[in-house]
């Protein structure tokens, strides 16, 4: 094992995957938690599909997917978080209509345009052998602002997580901490994008959190079980692509399933 992982070292274009793809995998366990808590947990999978489809408008205008995908999913982030604050359109439903919406939207420009060609396939299902040295090096660089500011604000996401009224009552503003979360979270649905697939990104938020949540019970906790199972789940996933030549993005949620029911199991013998 240790001779295969050095093997893999040896290319140049994993070492990238590897490095971007624990950066993101932090970030994305670490909002994961807030956003299942406060059950925002498909607004991943809905900023995944407007993602798609401002890739696809990107490659019609032949210019950076990048830097399209991400200042229009953190605008869908706060139009999505507005809706369910203001809109008689709540939760689940305003998310099914974004993720309708924005898949049509991008069918129909490829379907008009370039057709469905090898680029947007792999942002559709994940390919780490598309990443481009600017797609690491701005995925590196949002990364680790993500995570700066995660760290930076963790109290008042944590009190706004927990309970947003007393954390009003309190005078923190509320408003400001949420679009905070929504805009590291479109961020790192769109560095994930990429790696996963806009079609799998999504359980790169919900499943860490999911799983520690089954053993660990106070936040600081369940943070940062989630943070090493989502780095252990990927390495293992990306680990058992390249010896198999599988899916990447589906190994690692495969390897995300299989650490979730053994929680679930763990959780289970423990209540008896």
């Amino acid at each position: 094992m240790i001779n295969t992982f050095q093997q893999m070292l040896s290319y140049p274009f994993l070492v990238n995957a590897l490095v971007v793809g624990i950066l993101v995998s932090l970030c994305a366990s670490l909002l994961g938690v807030s956003l299942v808590l406060k059950r925002y947990s498909m607004i991943g999978d809905g900023l995944s599909h407007v993602g798609f489809a401002a890739l696809a408008v990107a490659y019609a205008m032949n210019v950076a997917p990048l830097t399209v995908a991400i200042p229009v999913c953190v605008i869908a982030a706060f139009l999505l978080l507005r809706m369910n604050e203001n809109s008689k359109l709540k939760g689940d439903a305003a998310t099914a209509l974004l993720c309708s919406g924005a898949l049509a939207v991008g069918v129909m420009t490829i379907s008009l345009t370039t057709g469905m060609n090898t680029d947007v396939c792999n942002y559709m299902f994940g390919s780490i052998l598309s990443m481009s040295k600017f797609d690491v090096q701005i995925s590196i660089g949002l990364s680790i602002v993500v995570l700066i500011l995660y760290v930076l604000f963790y109290n008042k996401i944590f009190a706004v997580t927990f309970d947003e009224t007393f954390a009003k009552a309190t005078g923190t503003h509320s408003d400001f901490y949420n679009m905070l979360i929504a805009l590291l979270t479109a961020v790192t649905v769109v560095l994930g994008m990429r790696m996963m697939g806009a079609l799998l990104i999504s359980s790169l938020i919900i499943f860490p959190a999911l799983s520690a949540m089954r053993i660990c019970k106070h936040f600081r906790s369940v943070i940062i079980c989630a943070a090493i199972l989502s780095v252990v789940c990927f390495v293992v996933g990306i680990y058992f692509s390249y010896m198999h030549s599988t899916p990447t993005g589906a190994s690692i949620v495969i390897a995300d399933i299989i650490m979730f029911l053994l929680f679930a199991m763990v959780e289970k013998i423990k209540e008896r």
